[in-house]
């Protein structure tokens, strides 16, 4: 097995006993970015020069027993949305195309506490609104197990990165499935952890009350053991929670036995595809056989997740995009007259198309004589889809769902019909509404090759519970890599 092949956590268990320099793992993985790149087009800013001198700091402090937990010395890429001091951080927008940050965000300096080493920030939907990064300011990027079809998003970046060997792990960001989405589209594994776990503190804001930053990996193992480095209760979010339970690794166990597992019916009517449908039922019946108990049961209230989400989410984006004005940072417009006349060029050829559809959408919510008909209502909403998943839980552990309705659509299709983009993350939505838990597991492959992915969803603060049903689904499966030979030789 190549280095490249080798998980997070068996790379770093290499580098601790010294089989692996950290310098042989970072030059491996820039290599795969050097050939690939041209190709998938999963970054935007690759850090070479930094990553390799960060990569001798740590075998230093790994050799002098400073630096000894799973993760050190291993590369990772981190989304574009996510503060790194000095680094240019885009949000994979014209507007911000030259924003370096002066601080890092906080789950980033965890993860530098760990001894993680970091290679450059990853490709995304423009401000994290889309679903096939597809919208972003900086070109597509391709799905490294077909260039034809989309990686999903918005974090398809750090997802693609991560199937295609251009990084160990990744860190997304989950505002309505994209972690989750992503991941089913890239064959990788990806968590959404409960809302106010990972701080939000550097996370350049989408929707609030919505917004988690969460790991992406090749394995359930990767992502619990860099959930735990980047679980933490940070004062600077004034969301963060105080947690006593993030030993998560603690869940990897090939144990369901007495589990009991829901099935939503309401996942498995009209819009969803054979295939998918198949794959899903096919790995509840893998944990039935473990010993878990799995019943389907009705839900309820998923018709209007889509409709509140998108409420709630364009109000907060339309507040908190106002900040992006051309005056103190970011893009400014060349030709104006007077200070509004700038405000408006500049935000017109900063922002996107759906960005702009968005900011305008909130603006409408939130306006006089439309806030009760549309924003107060989808608030009730929200808590009214809460109190059906607290019900479901006093019956189930574990919720178990498609990640996607399909598999990877082809470029292009989504941004042609916005609506049928906005429904590709239905069965994800709800989740950040809830702020539940929740994680993507690669299930198998539709007829054309592309993955299908699970997933779990578990109650709040219950990571553990989801953690060890995916883990147990999981072992029944080895992980699958796309054939990358191809893409690469094309990429030069």
């Amino acid at each position: 097995m190549s280095i490249l092949e080798l998980t997070a956590v068996a790379l770093g268990k290499k580098i601790r006993t010294g089989e692996i320099t950290v310098t042989e793992a970072t030059e491996a993985v820039l290599g795969q970015i050097r050939t690939l790149e041209p190709a998938l087009n999963c970054y935007i800013t690759i850090d070479e020069e930094g990553a390799l001198r960060r990569a001798m700091e740590v075998q230093k402090a790994i050799d002098g027993g400073i630096l000894r937990g799973p993760l050190a010395g291993v590369p990772v890429a981190v989304k574009d949305n996510i503060c790194i001091k000095d680094m240019l951080t885009t949000c994979g927008s014209r507007i911000l195309y030259n924003f370096k940050p002066t601080y890092t965000a906080e789950a980033v300096k965890n993860l530098e506490k760990a001894g993680a080493v970091i290679l450059g920030k990853t490709n995304m939907d423009e401000f994290a609104m889309g679903s096939t990064t597809e919208t972003s300011a900086f070109g597509t990027t391709k799905n490294p197990w077909n260039p034809e079809h989309v990686p999903g998003g918005s974090s398809g970046g750090s997802c693609a990165a991560v199937a295609a060997h251009e990084c160990f792990y990744a860190l997304g960001s989950d505002t309505g499935g994209s972690i989750r989405q992503p991941s089913a589209y890239c064959g990788v594994t990806g968590i959404k952890p409960t809302y106010g776990t990972v701080s939000r503190y550097g996370l350049v804001a989408y929707g609030s009350s919505l917004d988690q930053i969460g790991p992406v990996a090749k394995d359930v193992t990767d992502c619990a053991a860099i959930l735990e480095v980047l679980a933490s209760y940070d004062s600077q979010d004034s969301t963060s929670v105080k947690r006593a339970d993030c030993n998560f690794t603690e869940a990897l166990v090939d144990d369901v036995k007495g589990m009991k597992i829901g099935i939503p019916n309401d996942y498995l009517g009209d819009g969803l595809d054979e295939e998918v449908k198949k794959a899903v039922l096919a790995a509840a019946e893998v944990l039935k056989q473990k010993g878990a108990v799995v019943e389907t049961f009705d839900l309820n209230l998923v018709e209007y997740a889509i409709p509140a989400y998108y409420t709630i989410a364009s109000a907060e984006a339309s507040s908190n995009l106002s900040r992006f004005d051309g005056v103190k940072y970011g893009y400014r417009a060349g030709d104006y007259d007077g200070l509004h006349s700038m405000y408006k060029r500049s935000r017109s050829e900063g922002f996107g198309p759906e960005v702009k559809r968005r900011i305008m959408l909130g603006s409408f919510v939130l306006s006089s004589g439309y806030y009760d008909a549309y924003y107060l209502k989808a608030l009730r909403t929200k808590a009214l889809i809460k109190e059906a998943f607290d019900r479901a839980f006093q019956e189930y552990d574990v919720i178990l769902a498609p990640a996607a309705p399909s598999t990877a659509p082809q470029l292009g299709v989504s941004l042609s019909d916005p609506m049928q983009m906005y429904l590709s993350d239905i069965y994800t939505i709800s989740v950040n509404l809830a702020g539940l838990p929740g994680m993507s597991v690669p299930c198998g492959r539709d007829s054309r090759g592309l993955p299908i992915g699970l997933q779990f969803i578990g109650d709040c603060f219950a990571e553990k519970k989801m953690i060890r049903a995916g883990y147990a689904y999981e072992c029944s499966r080895p992980y699958e890599a796309p054939q990358l030979s191809k893409q690469g030789e094309e990429g030069e």
